[in-house]
């Protein structure tokens, strides 16, 4: 017998040892650098500065309505300048928009100098549609005579039960809706206080309003069947007690967080990077780096389109852009301690700009915390029966968006391998509509008798600013192939893998593609590793969605960022919106798709990856009264950026909390 097989015989595969120790104490990360400051959000101060300065222009300031006020991040150039020591003041970046008065202002400003920098007037674009104006549109239609008596038709003689959500209109070319800032809304009703009004769909109406003047331009009426009525309750108000808790589970960290913090810079293990928030992107990461080398200049959700698959009676105008219609930032969740994330946490607020530029601030909007992430690597030599295995961590930076219906939880996660993950957890109630008991109809799934969901779609765009080891950055796409039987291959087993410079931004136009595992990375061709292959990091994508909106429907124009999982630019300040700057009404034609037309070099210089991703969704009825999460994301990790697994060399632990359960014996898997 040999000596392998003796020790397996010996000792079978569950008698391993463990080779590890634990620490006396443990180590927090040095400070982050300093240079990173520059890229904290706009605190309250510099937001109130920035109005005053539009308040004081004669040709603004009277009547302005501030959309957007946010921090001019600088271009890669400027930014390589500060770290370099060259010092960078701080700007902002604002758009204001006026009741009376069509168009956008798009402005910067120097809060040093505390003037205006640069303008520039936007005659037929509208602005994002703000927190306070939802409410307003809510009120004006519950107001109006039309709205009343088409309610008054389906049984409704009490008004304070109706709920108006305000859905963006999209563009489909109605005369009175031109020029303006439309908003087509959707009507349920709540039975009782803090009953869940989701289950009661008033189908059929649908009022138009004038966000900016609150004029119902129009009511709809489409009739439909009657309004179900049967309550489906998710608050603990209404339902039985519940099941008997479990037992804690508590996360515990005796000796606190392993990263530090200054204001928005962190560093945690050999990452350091800025955290930002605006209220367009809400959260943002700035200058991620590992060990000092860079990966990313900027990392943010650009857009979320949402469209729903029915072309009947209204739901046809269901295609809303979250982000760019209504901006995450300013729908982010204030986050309770011990709930939204566990262990120890450190919080920073957001400050944004209310409609008349007052400032206000959400309380705990951004979470940050470790957490343990599992196995990270493990090997048993049994050969000598010798076991070594490490476990990870992860750092966590999250934050939580509810946009009507939906709630967003967005995770980013970086781990001891070099590795940048990014999840986001859909949760919140399904958007329902009514419809005869039985019959949901082709284009939606039944919840319970007379409602319905309708199929639908989250597609996400994430904006990569690409740094690898540098500057110069082109993308490499790989795809395998199976080797033809022959000479070569004369077993028929033999497969590989092909790589390919996309070179232009029309060859960057990609799709995902199952048939040869289709893969991109990022590489710097001017850094090579120890086998002399430039450093790279590459994009799993592993949650492609199929667009299926006509290419020339007026939602499926509008959405046309979403028919490629891949695009890729060179980096340009102005461009920074697959859906387009001004995304309300829009006719598309600053979309991503439109701009990639130039098809300008992509190969060697600062490039932008623009990867779309998301959900596909086919309702059932477990999804109602209240959606458990649904998860889609992506990952980038290295290939080749390092020689060799970066935690290698990470110090062994045990978890000296853990203990066996019950009565089970030590050495139960002995």
């Amino acid at each position: 017998m040999s000596y392998a097989l003796e020790k397996s015989a010996r000792n079978p595969f569950m008698n391993n040892t463990v080779v590890a120790t634990h620490p006396a104490t443990g180590v927090a990360a040095a400070p982050p650098p300093a240079y990173l400051k520059a890229l904290a959000p706009l605190n309250p101060e510099e937001i109130r500065t920035a109005v005053d300065v539009i308040k004081a222009d004669p040709q603004l300031g009277p009547g302005a309505l501030y959309e957007t006020i946010e921090l001019k991040e600088p271009t890669p150039a400027a930014f390589r300048d500060h770290v370099a020591g060259k010092t960078l003041l701080r700007e902002a970046r604002i758009n204001t928009s006026h009741r009376d008065r069509p168009g956008v202002w798009k402005m910067t400003v120097s809060l040093a100098e505390r003037r205006i920098l640069t303008k520039k007037h936007f005659a037929t674009a509208r602005p994002a549609v703000q927190v306070e104006q939802l409410m307003d549109v809510q009120k004006v239609v519950k107001a109006d005579a039309r709205f009343i008596e088409a309610c008054l038709k389906r049984g409704i003689t009490d008004m304070t039960g109706v709920c108006v959500d305000a859905w963006t209109g999209g563009n489909f070319g109605f005369p009175d809706e031109a020029g303006r800032l439309i908003s087509h809304t959707f009507a349920w009703l709540r039975v009782r206080d803090n009953e869940n009004f989701y289950a009661h769909p008033i189908e059929g109406i649908n009022a138009v309003v004038d966000i900016k003047t609150g004029e119902v331009l129009r009511v709809d009426d489409h009739g439909g069947p009657p309004i179900p009525m049967t309550e489906i309750n998710y608050d603990p108000e209404f339902l039985p007690p519940p099941v008997p808790p479990l037992k804690p589970l508590d996360v515990m960290q005796p000796e606190g967080v392993s990263f530090t913090m200054d204001g928005h810079a962190i560093a945690w293990e050999r990452w350091t990077l800025a955290i930002g928030f605006n209220p367009r992107d809400g959260l943002i990461l700035h200058d991620i780096r590992y060990d000092g080398r860079p990966v990313l200049r900027r990392a943010a959700l650009a857009e979320l389109v949402v469209p729903y698959g029915s072309p009947e009676r209204g739901h046809y105008r269901k295609n809303i852009f979250d982000i760019g219609e209504y901006g995450f930032g300013k729908f982010t969740n204030s986050l309770k301690l011990g709930c939204d994330c566990l262990g120890a946490i450190h919080y920073l607020d957001a400050n944004l700009n209310a409609l008349d530029g007052s400032v206000f601030s959400i309380k705990k909007a951004i979470c940050i915390h470790e957490e343990d992430a599992g196995v990270l690597w493990k090997h048993w030599d049994f050969r000598i029966d010798r076991t070594v295995l490490r476990r990870g961590r992860k750092l966590v930076i999250s934050c939580i968006n509810t946009v009507g219906n939906y709630e967003y939880a967005q995770y980013w996660y970086f781990t001891q391998a070099g590795e940048i993950k990014f999840e986001v957890k859909a949760t919140g109630i399904v958007n329902t509509n009514a419809c005869e008991p039985g019959k949901p109809g082709k284009f939606a799934s039944e919840l319970a008798p007379g409602l319905a969901a309708l199929i639908h779609q989250h597609i996400f765009c994430a904006r990569l600013d690409m740094a690898v080891d540098g500057s110069q950055n082109s993308v490499v796409e790989t795809n395998t192939y199976a080797e033809l039987v022959g000479p070569t291959n004369p077993h028929g087993n033999g497969f590989y893998a092909e790589e390919t410079v996309l070179k232009t931004e029309l060859a960057a136009c990609r799709r995902a593609n199952a048939d040869t595992h289709r893969s991109w990375k990022v590489v710097n061709p001017g850094k090579l590793n120890h086998v002399g292959k430039p450093v790279g990091y590459r994009l799993h994508a592993d949650n492609c969605v199929t667009l299926y909106l006509a290419k020339d429907g007026p939602s499926g124009i509008r959405s046309s960022f979403a028919r490629n999982h891949l695009w890729v630019t060179p980096f340009r300040e102005d461009e920074r919106y697959p859906g387009g700057e001004f995304v309300c009404n829009s006719d598309g034609h600053d979309s991503l798709a439109e701009i990639v037309k130039q098809d300008r070099s992509v190969e060697n210089t600062d490039i932008v990856l623009w990867h779309c991703f998301g959900l596909h969704h086919v309702v059932r009825p477990e999804d109602f009264p209240v959606q458990p999460v649904m998860s889609a994301g992506f990952s980038l990790a290295p290939a080749g950026f390092f020689n060799l697994n970066p935690s290698n060399n990470l110090p062994p632990t045990v978890n000296s909390a853990s203990k066996l359960a019950g009565t089970a014996k030590e050495g139960c898997c002995s």
